[in-house]
């Protein structure tokens, strides 16, 4: 037993080193959205898009943003109200009718079989968007609950534009305030950037690809030429997957994504543990692509990565094997000096540092949870809707389809008590 623990210790801390010495430098946390203070020659026209499905408590604060922009070119709004019920297309109208900027509020179609809502909604605003402003050169989409500073389109134009980008991303600054928000958030910042090093994001050579969904500035014709948003209807991880696209169909196009720096801010209350708990449930088994054998090495390899250090560390008084103490400490202090530039970002003490093993145990049985979920037909549920394993939204089942869905479940009641005998 004891040599089992020293090799799951060696591998652990040999991986912590890798990933600080040799995965693009991710725990930097150092790719910002920084100005050289130069500006295009012609500020080109842009249209934000925004979906909004029952925001009522941000989308003024959201719209008024935009509506403060100091952009100096042509800039419109349309909002997409996706069927709210909580009077957020009202609201939206009080500050259009206030707002400098062209701003438009129009209802969504139905849902069609095949999209995510979402998609569906940004799909019909761009159209709405090409009648209204037609020679528009980027589309930024963004969400109703996040609020940006008043220079933000303009760096975000001016870094597109200079470095001949076709898609500019930022990750919103989220809400880490509370017991929960602070010991999530900045973890779920961590391991976003451990999963798509921006480093490697923002080399044009690497084809790894990512986006922020709450700030996208896309370029348009890049996005027409690759089919954006028709291509990937059916994606829950919709701002990944336009990046991928943006990126990698021929011929490639560099993007770029960067970390705020108060430039543009979430307002998505994160306080309770069912925020971020929904949020990571809704898509985690959707990024491992519905595969249950990467589930179960997601979820053993995050046991190995960030759960054996600590307890060969805290149980060192029962082992009392020196080996296993000392490669636990330095799996766990490895994991901890490769967290701490992100708790940095977030204003937090060293001290959160050495807690990332309870967030990755957390997150550990959220991903678990999403697979249940989704093995149950419930997964992917997201305000009112939940999509199957191929992101197709599920209407409301009538007689014959809720008796399909017990047949299911006797279907697999008696595979688990074959099983179990």
């Amino acid at each position: 037993m004891t040599s089992l623990m020293v090799s799951v210790l060696a591998i652990a801390l040999i991986a912590w080193l890798y990933l600080l010495l040799f995965n693009r430098s991710f725990w930097y946390a150092d790719q910002r959205l920084e100005t050289d203070g130069s500006e295009p020659d012609i500020w080109p026209e842009v249209v934000a898009v925004i979906p909004a499905r029952d925001e009522a408590d941000s989308i003024a604060a959201a719209l008024s943003s935009h509506a403060a922009s100091t952009y100096k070119g042509r800039f419109s709004i349309v909002l997409m109200d996706d069927h709210s019920t909580d009077g957020t297309a009202a609201l939206a109208v009080d500050v259009a009718s206030q707002s400098a900027r062209p701003i438009t509020i129009a209802p969504a179609p139905p849902l069609e079989p095949g999209w995510t809502g979402k998609l569906s909604a940004l799909h019909h605003g761009m159209r709405l968007a090409d009648k209204q402003a037609p020679h528009a050169r980027y589309i930024l989409f963004t969400d109703a609950d996040i609020v940006h500073a008043p220079q933000t389109l303009s760096r975000l134009v001016a870094k597109a534009e200079r470095e001949q980008l076709g898609l500019v991303s930022i990750m919103a600054r989220l809400d880490d305030r509370g017991l929960w928000g602070a010991l999530l958030i900045p973890a779920f910042v961590f391991f976003f950037q451990k999963l798509y090093p921006f480093r490697a994001v923002n080399d044009p050579r690497s084809p790894v690809a990512a986006a922020a969904g709450g700030c996208i500035l896309v370029l348009k014709d890049r996005l027409r030429k690759v089919d954006g948003l028709s291509a990937i209807r059916d994606k829950l991880i919709d701002d990944c997957a336009i990046a991928h696209r943006i990126k990698n169909t021929p011929p490639r196009m560099p993007i770029w994504i960067g970390l705020s720096n108060g430039e543009v801010i979430s307002l998505r209350d994160n306080r309770s543990l069912s925020s971020v708990w929904n949020m990571v449930t809704r898509t985690a088994f959707t990024q491992l692509e519905y595969c249950w054998w990467r589930l179960l090495g997601t979820v053993l390899g995050m046991g190995v990565l960030y759960l054996s250090g600590p307890v060969a560390v805290i149980t060192s008084p029962l082992h009392q094997t020196s080996l296993l103490t000392l490669l636990g400490a330095g799996a766990w202090g490895a994991m901890a000096i490769a967290y701490w530039p992100t708790c940095r970002l977030y204003n937090r003490q060293l001290l959160l540092a050495v807690t990332i093993p309870v967030a990755a145990a957390l997150y550990s049985v959220m991903t678990a949870v999403s697979g249940l979920k989704h093995w149950r037909g419930t997964g992917g549920h997201w305000k009112g809707r939940s999509y199957s394993n191929h992101g197709r939204t599920d209407p409301t089942p009538g007689p014959q389809d809720t008796g399909q869905v017990f047949q299911r479940i006797q279907h697999r009641r008696r595979v688990i008590g074959r099983w179990m005998r």
